[in-house]
Formats: C-alpha cells, sequence, structure tokens
C-alpha cells in the first residue's frame, strides 16, 4: 500500500488559517459596530443630550480643558462649587476619561472634523464600549482560544449591565474604564503565557490608565496579587509569573503616584497593602527557586532555612510598620466606600452619605437577571470548563468571576465589573459547548457514512474471485512489512511525544460523542437561548437604559408625555438671576446646576465634605426661621427642591429627605430621625408629625399644592397632606416648573430693625407733649 503525502505547506491548511483570520476579523469588526450602534438608542429616541448627574461635571471640565489647555486645568480652582470653600478640580478628579474626549476632540478638529465638544462627550462611551468588546476577545483568546473570544466579545457588547453605563450621553468615567480594566487584564495573561517584558511594560502602562480614569482600578491592584499569591500557593510559579507580576507593581505603583487625586495613597492607603506582601513573597520564592538551581540538596536545604528566616523577617517588619499606619488613622488605612465593600453594614452605620446613594445598595434577585440575563445560568458551565485543563490564565478568570460576583453582591454598582466576567465565562461555556455538539453530529454522520461505506465493500469482496483476494492479501502484506521496516526508527522516535496526545484525544472524543439528536436538539436550544438574549438587551438598551434623566418620559393612553421641567428650571436661573448669586439645593442637583445655570452652589456630586452636606440637610430639616439664618449664613439666595408629588415623580426631595435627616443629625445632634416619624412611619399625611410638618422641606414641597386638585393628593406617597394651607415667611416662591417638578424659592430679605424708633415714640405719646410729626427717614 503506497503512502499518503502530506499537504505541501501553503495549500489546504494554510487557506484555511488564513480564511479563519479574515473571518474572525471581519467579525470583530461586526461586533464593534453592533456595540456602538446598539448605544444610540437614546439619541435617536430622544436627542445627543448628557446623561445623569456626574456626566455634567465631566462635560463641563471637559469644556474648561478644551478651552484653557491642560496646564490652566491642573491648576483650576472651582469657585463655584462648594461654596464659600471651594475645589482644585485638577487635584481631586480622576482626569483620564476628561483628558481622553478632549484628546479626540482635538484630533477631530486638527484634521478639519469640526465637532463640538457636547458631540464627542455624548459619543466617546459607545466608542469605548467597542474598544471594550475587542479587548475582550483578545482576553478570552488567551484563555480558552479565538472562539470563546468572539463568543465572549459578541455577548459584552449588548451586555445590559455595561449598556446601563456606556449609552451615549453617558459620559461618565466608567465609559473608558471598563475598556482599561479589562486589557490590563488581557496584558497580565499575555505576559503570564509569554513572559515578555515588553507586554509587562504596556501592562504597567494600561494600569497606569485605568488609575487616571476610575478609582475602581483598586481592584485591579489587588485581584492580581490574589491570582500570583494562588499560583505560588498551589506550586505553579515560574519566572513568567514573576515578569507578569513585578514590573507592575514597581512601574504602575510610580505612575499612579503621579496622578493628583491618588498621589501617595498609591503607597500609603490599605488598598494597595496586598501588592507590596505579595510583591516580598514573590521575591522570595524567586530566590529559594534560583539557589535551588546552583546548590547541591544538602546545601539548599541550609540555604533554604537562611532565605525563608531572613523573608519572615522582612515581612514581619513590613507587617509592623504598615500596622503601624493602620492604626493611625480611624478607619484603618481604608476609605469609606472600601469598608463598605469588606463590611456591607458599615456605610448605613457611620456613613450615611454613602448609604444615601442609590447606586451603593445591595442588588435584588432580579437586578441579576436584568442586567446580565441567561449568563448567569451560563457562568457555572464555564468555571467548570475552565478546570479542563486548569492554567494560569484559566485560574485568573476563575478568581475574577468569584470576587465580582461577591462585589456585586454588595453593591449594585459593582454589577459593571461582574460584566466581563460574566461574559468570558459565558463566551467559554458557549465555545465549549458548541464545540462538543458540532463534533459529535460530524462523528455520527461520518460513522453512519463509514458504516454504508462498510457494508458495500463487504459484499464486493464477497462476489470478487478468490485467487484475487489471496494474491491481493499477500501483497498487501509484503508491502505493510516494507512500511513497517522502512518507519521502525522513525516511529521509536515519535512514539513518546505522539502516544499520549493521541490517546487522549481519542478518549476525549469518545467521552464527549452525544447522540446525534440529543445534539440537535441541545443546538437548537443554544440559539434559542443566544436570541432570547438578544432581544433582552435591545429592549433593555431601548427602553430601560435610554432615557436621560434630566429629561423624562411617560406613556399613556393619550400618547407620550415628555416633562422637561429640569432645563426648564435650570434655563430659569440662568436668564433670571445675577452671576454671582448661591443657589441651594440637595447635593444631587449641585453638578447639573452649576454646569447648565452657571450659578454657584453649596454641595455638589463630589460629596468630599460631610460636614457642609450635613448643614444643607440640617437646614432642609429646620423649621422655616431657623433654616432661613442657616442658608442666610452660607450667602444663599436662591433655595430648589424636586417634588413628584403631581406627576408621580418618586426620585424627589421628598422620597429623600430622611437621609438629610441622617446625615444632618451626624454631624448636628438636635436633630434626630425619630422627631420625623410617627410610630417609626415616614408619614407625610395628618398622622406625620408636627416637627415634619413644619420643617423647611415640607413647606417648600407642598407650598400652594392644593391648589392643583383641592385636596393636595400627593401621587407617590399615594396620600392627601397633612398641612394644606400656609404661608411662607421667611421665603417667596419665584420659580414653579411646567409639571411642578422643580421649584424655586428666593430668600426674603432680613428686616430693618425699627425697635429704638418705637421706644421713643411710646415715650413721647407717654408724656403728652405735643410735638410737630418728624420727617420720614428715606433709609428706613
Amino acid at each position: 500500500m503506497a503512502t499518503q503525502e502530506s499537504p505541501p505547506p501553503g495549500t489546504s491548511s494554510a487557506m484555511r488559517n488564513a480564511f479563519g483570520t479574515v473571518l474572525s476579523a471581519l467579525i470583530l469588526l461586526l461586533i464593534g459596530v453592533l456595540a456602538f450602534s446598539i448605544r444610540l438608542f437614546s439619541v435617536i429616541k430622544y436627542e445627543s443630550v448628557i446623561h445623569e448627574f456626574d456626566p455634567y461635571f465631566n462635560y463641563r471640565v471637559t469644556q474648561f480643558l478644551s478651552k484653557n489647555g491642560i496646564y490652566e486645568f491642573w491648576n483650576w480652582f472651582d469657585d463655584r462649587t462648594w461654596y464659600p470653600l471651594g475645589r482644585v478640580i485638577g487635584g481631586t478628579v480622576y482626569p483620564g476619561l476628561t483628558l481622553t474626549a478632549g484628546t479626540i476632540w482635538w484630533a477631530l478638529n486638527a484634521i478639519n472634523i469640526p465637532l463640538s465638544v457636547e458631540t464627542v462627550c455624548v459619543f466617546t462611551a459607545p466608542v469605548f464600549s467597542a474598544f471594550a468588546s475587542w479587548a475582550t476577545y483578545l482576553l478570552t483568546k488567551e484563555v480558552k482560544g479565538s472562539g470563546a473570544g468572539l463568543a465572549a466579545a459578541a455577548l459584552l457588547a449588548m451586555v445590559p449591565s455595561y449598556i446601563s453605563r456606556s449609552v451615549a450621553g453617558s459620559y461618565d468615567n466608567e465609559a473608558v474604564a471598563i475598556f482599561a480594566l479589562i486589557f490590563t487584564f488581557y496584558l497580565y495573561i499575555k505576559t503570564l503565557n509569554t513572559g515578555s517584558l515588553f507586554y509587562a511594560t504596556l501592562n504597567a502602562l494600561t494600569y497606569f490608565y485605568m488609575v487616571c480614569s476610575w478609582g475602581g482600578y483598586t481592584f485591579i491592584i489587588n485581584l492580581i496579587p490574589m491570582h500570583v499569591l494562588l499560583c505560588i500557593v498551589t506550586g505553579r510559579y515560574s519566572p513568567r509569573l514573576y515578569i507578569a507580576y513585578a514590573p507592575l507593581v514597581v512601574l504602575g505603583t510610580l505612575l499612579a503616584a503621579l496622578v493628583p487625586v491618588v498621589g501617595f495613597n498609591a503607597v500609603l492607603t490599605s488598598e494597595h497593602f496586598a501588592s507590596f506582601l505579595v510583591f516580598i513573597i514573590i521575591h522570595v520564592v524567586a530566590l529559594v527557586y534560583y539557589i535551588k538551581g546552583i546548590l547541591s540538596p544538602k546545601m539548599f536545604k541550609v540555604a533554604v532555612t537562611l532565605v525563608v528566616s531572613i523573608g519572615l523577617v522582612v515581612c514581619l517588619i513590613v507587617v509592623a510598620v504598615l500596622v503601624a499606619l493602620v492604626a493611625s488613622s480611624p478607619t484603618g488605612g481604608w476609605s469609606g466606600r472600601s469598608l463598605s465593600l469588606l463590611d456591607p453594614t458599615y456605610a448605613s452605620k457611620y456613613i450615611p452619605i454613602i448609604a444615601s446613594v442609590s447606586e451603593h445598595q445591595p442588588p435584588t434577585w432580579p437586578s441579576y437577571f436584568m442586567d446580565i440575563n441567561v449568563l448567569a445560568f451560563l457562568v457555572p458551565a464555564g468555571i467548570i470548563a475552565c478546570f479542563s485543563p486548569l492554567s494560569d490564565a484559566s485560574s485568573f478568570v476563575v478568581l475574577y468571576i468569584v470576587m465580582s460576583v461577591y462585589f456585586s453582591g454588595v453593591m449594585v454598582r459593582l454589577m459593571l465589573v461582574l460584566a466581563p466576567a460574566a461574559c468570558i465565562m459565558s463566551g467559554i461555556a458557549l465555545s465549549q459547548a458548541f464545540d462538543v455538539f458540532t463534533a459529535s453530529i460530524k462523528y455520527q454522520l461520518g460513522r453512519s457514512s463509514n458504516s454504508k461505506d462498510d457494508a458495500e465493500d463487504n459484499t464486493s469482496t464477497n462476489n470478487a474471485p478468490k485467487d484475487d483476494s489471496s494474491s491481493g492479501k499477500t501483497d498487501k502484506g509484503e508491502e505493510v512489512a516494507k512500511e513497517r521496516s522502512s518507519k521502525k526508527g522513525k516511529k521509536k522516535e515519535r512514539e513518546p511525544a505522539d502516544k499520549p496526545s493521541v490517546k487522549s484525544k481519542i478518549a476525549k472524543k469518545r467521552a464527549l460523542v452525544l447522540p446525534l439528536e440529543a445534539s440537535i436538539v441541545a443546538l437548537l436550544l443554544l440559539i434559542m437561548l443566544g436570541a432570547f438574549y438578544v432581544i433582552h438587551c435591545v429592549w433593555a438598551a431601548a427602553e430601560a437604559y435610554s432615557a436621560p434623566s434630566i429629561v423624562l418620559t411617560s406613556q399613556s393612553r393619550d400618547g407620550l408625555h415628555v416633562f422637561d421641567d429640569f432645563r426648564e428650571s435650570y434655563a430659569w436661573l440662568s436668564h433670571n438671576t445675577d452671576v454671582d448669586d448661591k443657589v441651594a439645593s440637595w447635593w444631587d442637583y449641585g453638578y447639573q446646576t452649576t454646569a447648565m445655570a452657571n450659578r454657584t452652589v453649596i454641595v455638589d456630586n463630589n460629596t468630599w465634605n460631610n460636614t457642609h452636606i450635613a448643614t444643607v440637610g440640617t437646614a432642609m430639616s429646620s423649621p422655616e426661621k431657623a433654616a432661613w439664618e442657616i442658608f442666610n449664613s452660607l450667602d444663599v439666595k436662591y433655595v430648589l427642591v424636586v417634588f413628584g408629588g403631581l406627576i408621580g415623580y418618586p426620585s424627589d426631595d421628598i422620597n429623600k429627605f430622611l437621609w438629610m435627616v441622617r446625615i444632618g443629625g451626624g454631624v448636628f445632634p438636635h436633630i434626630k430621625e425619630a422627631d420625623y416619624l410617627r410610630d417609626g412611619q415616614y408619614r407625610i399625611d395628618s398622622e406625620a408629625t408636627p416637627t415634619m410638618l413644619n420643617c423647611l422641606m415640607y413647606k417648600l414641597s407642598y407650598y400652594r399644592f392644593v391648589e392643583t386638585d383641592g385636596k393636595a393628593y400627593d401621587r407617590v406617597r399615594r396620600t392627601e397632606i397633612g398641612k394644606k394651607n400656609f404661608k411662607l415667611t421667611h421665603f417667596e416662591e419665584v420659580f414653579t416648573s411646567h409639571h411642578w417638578m422643580v421649584r424655586i424659592y428666593k430668600l426674603k430679605p432680613q428686616k430693618n430693625r425699627i425697635r429704638g424708633r418705637a421706644k421713643k415714640l411710646k415715650l413721647k405719646t407717654s408724656s403728652g407733649l405735643d410735638s410737630k410729626p418728624a420727617k420720614k427717614n428715606p433709609w428706613i
């Protein structure tokens, strides 16, 4: 029998590889287009507008950067926020998003594409969502191949959790930070797989970009040390692990310290201590492995004892220094948000300003189905697939999903960190499942065709002459003997390398072969599952996450109703108040007031000064006269409140009022939450407490509310208010928006003191002396 010649290089296999590369590139391009286009529903349905609260501050900072340059940006002192304290913007903001959008705007204008700063800010998040999808492909490809990478990239392009933070107009730090997070992990795994110092340097630079973009960089600098320690403990240390980790800690920490908002916190806060401890441990382990290679076994035991002893002493000294630093801090060197992640009850006990933010609350079970949908069911399958076989890369993504699940369960905002991990695991699960099912179908179809061919051969051999068959057998035997003798040496050389892989492949094929009908049904179910996921993601992008908070909509029998009260109110402030007037409101609306009305605010969304926020909360919780005195001491001229009782808007100030009481009472003890509750219940009806009915927030929200329907029925609280007819003595209403969502009041001027003049007149009348009427003083 003649041997089959292998195809020369550059024929079918090379063509197949080239076609696969081109097809993968085309699919990635389409995934990028999908990731960008699915986030444009907000622009199509509404308009090109900035969303939410924090993005307005980022937009204002980007405007300043594009107009004045980067040097003015670093030294910018903003006197329109936190009056009378002000804020140093360059030293208190993460500049990554602003610098990225400013660079894009400058580059587009340099090539004569004159887009406005607002347009660039609106579309920055969709563009970087495409980049994040491609980074997910690269990361997953390093773990389980290109098939899993394509599946993970397609899933991330549509996952609702990421869409909620990257829709067009959502100009927040997470828009670019998620891309930086995934790309940093990819470069770490790439360095771990290749041992390249070039990729290690790129990893440190990408980590620096992540530090510039978002405070969530601490997740990276804690997750990677945990993985390094896991590899060391499980006996998977290698020089590649050292190259992947050591440059990241050294270069990454030095670069992180260059960011003004981080500074020396990169080496002084507890969030970074784990990376330094693991840095010491990996050097001790590397030294042990190095000594093991150059010494004899006896000398190695002595040297290991010495190295371990010195290493323990160094670790104890470092731990002692860290304990001293931690003991000197009232919070143990941790930030309030970090402590709330480690202890979910910490914020509600000690820092109500953190607990008052809705995105810092724990998520509910339905929110998982809403934000990651069917991925929640595919993640366990992906974890199992990562263990067959377990590698350094697959152990990292397993650790990533475990930690992100924990943190997302503590804070709903961190569902955003869970989304990439869930997409990676689900992509691996889908890829492995498709491989098994398609291989089973191919094997079963090939087996059936082979059985038919064998049957035909058997019939033909039975009908053939006996002499030919015997001669054929002898010729065949001679040929086989010759081939065996000629290939005996080659076979012996290849046996040790080929036999295990061939056997393992055969065993795997036999173990994973499923019946034909079951494989077809399973493939159809996976396709239906994917279709359901696509439908849900498109619905979430179009309906749930496309509406900007600055413009509200409501669907009724009469059609679509648009509530544009916020922009109406900010426009009124901009056109009807002086430039230097100060506006007081709850901190939620500070960024929007500064950016859209261009007026000075007392507090805003930065929430860096708890005492200042507590002062505003105390004023809102106090009676009218006491509140007037507080606001007057802060040079406030206008007070803005948000009220949703008329149209049923639930996120108004009355629903947030208890947080104002708690934050104010945390600094000023005379404000007590129990005084605003009736039998432990928060009420605004006739059963409400006198303290509640007479506080400033109640009066500013419900002033003249009875004139709307004659009953003063609150549609949010679903009850009639307790105090309907009252007058304001120290504030006057100057503006109420069309749907009563925003109400603006002006502080009345202080009355002149006339007690001395009244006393003189009283003395004159009591003495009975006739006198001419005094001339009226024009200055009184």
